[in-house]
């Protein structure tokens, strides 16, 4: 195991009714507070209503509406804007990972004097950063408990990331009555988000993680025990609030503290829905089995089946692993596919046209080359994009 430097800050208050609560939460940080959402769905599902009634008149209060759901510079460029018009104290995001990652953008580019594009890649540049409060609506990516965010930019065609403890949320309502009217489709690509990010943590490179690994299998069982009945009966209460912990455990540093790598699957994944503009939770569920395939031989052969053996129940034959292997792997392609993910890149409206200059972004922007679980090159990268664009054959 690796030295590593844990902290998880937020404070969490968690279930039915804890939207109660805002009021004191704000106080602590001021009364000029900019509320940042999505496209409107929290105006469909009650909770803005819920914010607005709570808040009554003691907080003097600004919106920024329509963040993407792979949030733009432009956007944050507009949040920057009115907090610093308005001498904001807090920001309240609204929404899922998007909204608060171009919160934290935000919150970090307020205090920037250059563009917020310059935080990519480079957190220590942030100095100084608003507090951020949320009220999470869909479990995926656990931005709402750790301090990374990803942004993209349209005009480069580039979705890159930075991170900073400044950002970190303060306090994360997580209320999962909230998360009811999120669409199957929302719902399966969220709990693919969650899965990936115990994937990149588990398949690592650095061995006798025995604590992280156990965290990160039993959150995995309980996504893939979950996801199903929120599908079926979207106000499952225990559903709900278990897929809603899991995804703020997942990536809150408990399973990648520790561990040396790099994120393969989100390196390979970004150029696509920068590119394109896809549904990241999406990308990841079609590239991850791929890759998973990719990287199979006969050196991580026993790592994916013990990975099949503790998540699915498969049997181990310690001296044969390579068709346990093989059978853990098919499994996750089969259960995202059961649960209604498109599991090709034609069904996103992807096609072989720019797989060459993304393969090249995804290595430029990342350490897969030298670093990942199997170090990749570009001609690597190419051939995970080729076997994404058909179906999978076990």
């Amino acid at each position: 195991m690796e030295n590593f430097d844990f902290q998880a800050s937020t404070n969490i208050l968690f279930g039915k009714g804890q939207v109660s609560r805002l009021p004191e939460v704000l106080a602590t940080y001021g009364k000029k507070v900019l509320i940042t959402y999505g496209g409107g769905s929290i105006k469909k599902n009650g909770v803005y209503d819920d914010v607005m009634n709570v808040l009554g008149k003691d907080f003097e209060l600004y919106e920024l509406s329509g963040v993407e759901p792979n949030p733009r510079l432009t956007t944050v460029e507009k949040g920057v804007a009115l907090c610093r018009e308005h001498n904001i104290d807090v920001i309240l995001s609204l929404g899922g990972g998007s909204t608060i990652d171009c919160s934290k953008t935000i919150a970090a580019g307020t205090f920037y004097e250059g563009n917020p594009w310059d935080l990519m890649g480079n957190g220590q540049l942030v100095e100084k950063a608003l507090p951020i409060v949320t009220i999470l609506t869909l479990a995926a990516t656990g931005s709402e408990m750790n301090g990374g965010a990803v942004i993209t930019n349209m005009a480069t065609k580039e979705k890159l990331s930075f991170g900073s403890r400044l950002v970190v949320p303060k306090v994360s309502i997580l209320d999962p009555t909230y998360t009811f009217s999120v669409p199957s489709y929302q719902t399966l690509a969220g709990s693919s988000d969650i899965l990936s990010h115990l994937f990149e943590n588990y398949f690592n490179q650095t061995p006798n993680t025995m604590v992280q690994d156990g965290i990160a299998e039993g959150l995995m069982r309980a996504v893939y025990h979950y996801t199903p009945i929120a599908l079926e009966n979207p106000h499952d209460y225990d559903a709900r609030a278990n897929l809603m912990w899991a995804s703020s455990l997942a990536l809150n540093g408990l399973t990648g503290s520790g561990k040396k790598g790099a994120w393969s699957c989100h390196a390979i994944e970004h150029e696509l829905s920068a590119y394109y503009d896809i549904t990241h939770g999406i990308g990841l569920a079609i590239v991850t089995p791929r890759w998973m395939m990719h990287v199979l031989n006969e050196e991580t052969a026993p790592r994916f089946a013990a990975f099949g053996h503790r998540l699915f129940d498969l049997p181990l034959n310690s001296e044969s692993p390579m068709e346990t292997a093989k059978q853990a792997i098919q499994k996750v392609y089969e259960t995202s596919k059961a649960w209604g993910v498109p599991m090709t890149l034609g069904e996103v409206g992807i096609d072989d046209s720019l797989l060459e200059e993304m393969a090249t972004q995804a290595v430029k922007h990342s350490a897969i080359s030298t670093d990942g679980y199997v170090p990749l090159s570009v001609e690597d990268v190419v051939s995970i994009y080729k076997q994404s664009l058909t179906e999978m054959t076990f």
